[in-house]
């Protein structure tokens, strides 16, 4: 894994020193351009590193641009309205919320530009609401992840098992984490009623609130058996706190994500497992779907991208095909 992260991390250098600078005015013919979240999580940087690859892949053209964190609404609009100046053929989007990127997807609509949302963070209520039609969504099945994240805890458990379950959400707001929880929480209803959810609360993707909000419930539960949170980000706070208390063989930590520090700490026996979202291959297929798109070919509305429920188990094996993906 070390290879791979060395790679991000130049990359993400690079492109911080490039954004420094005035961006032309005018894209090159025939260029996308691509807005992530934030290319400090570890997850858009196996996003950003697919997106790489597949336009080598596909001999197409691109700029990326990413806000400084993943609650930055503001200034990743001001990027998206940057971007739009530059009359990319497509612009390939992943919005903080629902909300904050629809004046300018509607502005690069208008203007004839190919809008693609990248990992499923808008809500087409909204977005039919406003009048906007992207030309494609694509990302994994985030309700499914979730529901991944509660089998796992089940089969870990047992169907019969009781007892208190923290839920850990994303951003408040942010369609990506709260479809996550709700199919984690209805998952687990379903399959084990006597696991239940005492708190589902807003860590905004941060280690460190996510790390306090386990403190707090741990004091209240101290009988606390799982914990399944909105990303791996938020897992990671959750499994330090949880070993600070001593409970580190008591309680059963879910990520989602797979990102490579996830993948470190399963591999270390400390967090359980990650349901992994394969960023790479999202960014990847996302440029090869939008080059189809452009060539007038059909590409499918909704693309799902499968997910990996990770385990020490299914790490250290090393046999699962999908692992290659997994960066």
């Amino acid at each position: 894994m070390q290879p791979f992260v060395a790679k991000i991390n130049r990359f993400t250098l690079a492109l911080g020193v490039a954004m420094a600078f005035a961006a032309p005015a005018i894209a090159e013919d025939g260029e996308y351009g691509v807005l992530m979240k934030t290319l400090a999580n570890p997850f858009w940087g196996a996003m950003s590193q697919g997106v790489e690859d597949g336009a080598k892949e596909a001999g197409v053209k691109y700029f990326l641009q990413a806000a400084e964190s993943d609650q930055a609404a503001e200034p990743q609009l001001n990027l998206c309205n940057t971007m739009l100046e530059r009359k990319p053929v497509a612009m390939i989007t992943a919005a903080i919320n629902s909300t904050n990127l629809l004046p300018c997807l509607k502005a690069a609509q208008d203007a004839g530009i190919k809008v693609v949302d990248l990992d499923g963070n808008l809500d087409q209520a909204v977005l039919d609401k406003e009048g906007i039609k992207i030309t494609f969504r694509i990302g994994s099945d985030n309700v499914a992840a979730g529901a991944q994240g509660a089998e796992y805890l089940v089969e870990k458990l047992g169907k019969d098992a009781k007892g208190p379950v923290l839920v850990i959400e994303g951003l408040s707001g942010n369609v990506t984490g709260q479809r996550r929880a709700q199919g984690f929480a209805a998952r687990l209803k379903e399959l084990a009623p006597g696991l239940e959810v005492v708190a589902s609360l807003p860590g905004d993707w941060d280690r460190g609130k996510a790390a306090s909000i386990t403190n707090d419930i741990l004091t209240r539960n101290p009988d606390l058996v799982g914990i399944f949170a909105a990303n791996d980000g938020m897992a990671l706070g959750a499994v330090e706190a949880v070993y600070a208390a001593g409970k580190g063989d008591q309680v059963t930590i879910i990520g989602v994500d797979g990102n490579s520090d996830a993948v470190k700490s399963i591999k270390d026996g400390r967090l359980n497992a990650s349901v992994a979202q394969l960023p790479y291959l999202v960014g990847k297929q996302a440029v090869e779907n939008v080059k189809k798109a452009i060539a007038g070919e059909s590409v499918t509305a909704d693309i799902a991208v499968p997910t990996l429920v990770l385990t020490k188990d299914v790490l250290d094996a090393g046999k699962e095909p999908m692992l290659q993906y997994v960066k």
